[in-house]
């Protein structure tokens, strides 16, 4: 996942460099390389956010149902 994102960065790096002006080398920048690679990592790591959450409510439900041990003989 990480090497399209830095491949991208360079990609549009380069392109920014060679812009005939300084407004146009932020342009490429922000609209070509901060938002879309922001998107992609966002996209790309849903899997591993959703897995850690999954994760940490299992642990903290665990932790309840150890802390009550009458729960079990309701």
């Amino acid at each position: 996942m990480y090497i399209v994102a830095i491949g991208w960065a360079y990609v549009i790096l380069m392109m920014a460099i060679t812009a005939s002006s300084i407004g146009k080398a932020l342009a490429i920048l922000t609209l070509l390389g901060v938002f879309p690679l922001a998107l992609f990592v966002y996209v790309a790591d849903g899997p591993r956010r959703r897995r850690r959450s999954m994760a940490v409510s299992n642990d903290i439900a665990s932790q309840r149902d150890a802390a009550d041990p009458q729960s079990d003989q309701h």
